[in-house]
């Protein structure tokens, strides 16, 4: 399997995708210049992966902590890190160690935001064990935590040292996780390769199945249109903002996320409902020249990919724009969107009023029933 660079100067890392991956670790030199190594995981993955890695790390001669978190995005919190920061300190890691996130996107930008606050910053690396953070969040460098009112408003970049992605850890995957993965890898079909979104309609069960050579094409492909928009915009700069086309459907699915307490929908699945949102919300403000046909693709993928395309029963739509006008795009009050012009093109339309925005959730109810 490939190799992608993340270009990014003297922050440069390298993703390695390989199958069996992690039954060779030592053969990867991300460890050769620590002695100290820190894996922070949750308890469903420390049993079948991080547990093992540490006793290969620690029979090699390294010093190893693990420390483990609950499943789940409660985990992403204040308390957790202030636990895992005791950890580190019983510890004694240094400056010199290295911090392994071994998990899902939850352990990774948890356990990247301790790594990025611990001495001021220490070494990272990722070992992405689903399909959602092996496409996105482990590539990057966007690392934090949660608050009661808002996702990831505490955070920072902190660029890992690489990232080690194994395709075989997919296999202890629910299928639910596998499904919420999916949804990010259709998001970069939809903002950046129009051809990789049809190769997408056309493979969707392969990719569900976890067949090999599909997994092999998403992976790698999701990598690589990550890596290049990184590459040009790192930290999300307002003069550049390219980077904040990977936030579309992220505006509206953080505040779902947000306001069902981070318990209801996993990442994935609040993405999808935001992306059907946002494509709505394109015809509303009459952005996109043929948003009926794009709609239509985007809504069945996901529905056949078996993600939700409709908001929550009951969803408070004040609070839900009160956790929108929270979202890190949004300026003196206003909230902007990422809306595509097109299918494999999006833009950013700034201050949209809340009347939009309700209108776009209106006729998204009345299409998703239709199909």
């Amino acid at each position: 399997m490939p190799q992608v660079h993340v270009s990014l100067r003297e922050r440069s890392y390298d993703i390695f995708i390989e199958n069996g991956a992690l039954s060779r670790l030592l053969d990867f030199l991300f460890f050769s210049d620590f002695s100290e190594i820190a894996i922070l995981s949750n308890e469903t993955v420390a049993p079948i992966y991080a547990e093992k890695i540490a006793d290969e790390l620690r029979a090699s001669g390294k010093r190893v902590v693990l420390f483990l978190a609950p499943e789940g995005e409660k985990s992403k919190s204040l308390e957790w890190t202030s636990r895992a920061y005791d950890a580190l300190a019983e510890f004694n890691l240094s400056r010199r160690g290295l911090v392994v996130a071994v998990g899902g996107g939850v352990v990774g930008d948890w356990a990247g935001f301790v790594a990025a606050s611990w001495m001021r910053g220490v070494a990272f690396l990722q070992i992405p064990t689903t399909l959602l953070s092996m496409v996105d969040s482990s590539v990057g460098g966007k690392v934090g935590i949660n608050h009661p009112r808002a996702k990831n408003l505490i955070g920072a970049f902190h660029q890992p040292i690489g990232v080690l992605i194994d395709p075989q850890t997919l296999s202890t995957l629910p299928l639910r996780e596998v499904r919420a993965g999916l949804a990010e890898v259709i998001k970069y079909g939809v903002i950046a390769d129009a051809d990789f979104f049809a190769w997408l309609e056309m493979n969707v069960q392969s990719a569900l199945d976890l067949e090999p050579r599909a997994l092999e094409k998403i992976i790698r492909r999701s990598c690589e249109l990550k890596a290049e928009v990184v590459g040009q915009d790192e930290r999300e700069s307002d003069s550049i903002g390219r980077r904040a086309i990977l936030n579309y459907g992220h505006t509206i699915g953080h505040a779902i996320e947000a306001n069902t307490s981070y318990g209801e929908f996993l990442h994935g699945e609040a993405i999808s409902i935001g992306m059907t949102a946002a494509a709505h919300l394109s015809k509303v403000l009459q952005v996109c020249a043929d948003v009926d046909d794009l709609i239509f693709r985007q809504t069945e993928l996901f529905q056949r990919a078996g993600l939700p395309t409709q908001m929550p029963e009951n969803m408070d739509f004040l609070k839900l724009w009160d956790a929108m006008l929270l979202d890190k795009k949004s300026r003196d009050g206003k909230v902007n969107f990422l809306l595509p012009t097109k299918l494999g093109h999006i833009e950013k339309v700034d201050g949209v009023p809340p009347s939009a925005v309700q209108a776009a959730l209106e006729a998204m109810r009345e299409t998703t029933r239709q199909l």
